[in-house]
């Protein structure tokens, strides 16, 4: 069982409809059965980028893996001189090239800035979707570059615009995910960990609910967004 799952279950005991059982006809949808004639499918609403193939993936796909190899890789690259050090910020959008294809572009840029005889705040462009910028560090970090911050261009938007863009991905993922099954419980409930705006605040939701979800079409008996800080914030959608 994920967070998101975890989350959801919680979220259902508290509403008194039954025993809530988890994968009830294994690992297959639904995610849960209440009552017994209740279908629960849960799943993380997230940022997506959607790829010119159709394809689409949650911005976090691309984003940790990424943090993660400039990390290490900076980490590794060269000892700090004489105290000197600098962190290594980056900014990225979609499509970008696969890190096999970045890393020397990423190591090039690297040492044009570590040969310059004075170096000062600098911004590289390594390729059209990344750059990199330099700023010195106040501290010796035992590494001449240290990962600082970092900028997915994807990211980011008016929040309620983003989190009707991505209901509106989540949902048709989920439909297409259970129409093999659907016929098995009368009623299907939808169950999001809404990692975009948290369940967004109580005065938004009356607006969210007479102006986004009439323009959103599907089938589900019930959509509800709950906050993964607190289950018992949620938002029926």
């Amino acid at each position: 069982m994920n967070s998101s799952e975890e989350l959801a279950e919680k979220y259902l005991k508290t509403l008194d409809l039954g025993v809530v059982v988890f994968e009830p006809d294994g690992n297959i949808p639904p995610d849960f059965c209440v009552g017994g004639s209740i279908a629960v499918e849960v799943r993380r609403l997230n940022q997506n980028y959607e790829a010119s193939s159709g394809r689409t993936q949650g911005l976090e796909e691309l984003d940790i893996p990424l943090r993660q190899k400039m990390k290490k890789y900076l980490k590794g690259y060269a000892p700090s001189r004489d105290g000197e050090c600098w962190y290594v910020g980056y900014g990225y959008k979609r499509p970008l090239e696969p890190w096999n294809s970045l890393r020397p572009l990423i190591e090039a840029a690297l040492l044009e800035f570590i040969s310059l005889p004075t170096r000062q705040r600098k911004k590289i462009r390594v390729t059209k979707s990344f750059d990199i910028d330099f700023m010195k560090a106040g501290v010796d970090h035992g590494s001449f570059f240290v990962l600082g911050a970092n900028m997915d261009e994807d990211s980011g938007g008016w929040v309620m615009a983003e989190v009707e863009r991505n209901l509106r991905i989540c949902i048709a993922e989920k439909e297409r995910k259970i129409a093999p099954f659907r016929s098995r419980y009368p009623i299907w409930w939808l169950v999001l960990a809404d990692h975009i705006d948290y369940g967004m605040d109580s005065e938004d939701h009356p607006r969210f609910k007479s102006e986004v979800m009439p323009r959103i079409a599907h089938t589900f008996n019930r959509i509800v967004l709950l906050d993964p800080r607190d289950f018992r914030r949620s938002l029926e959608a």
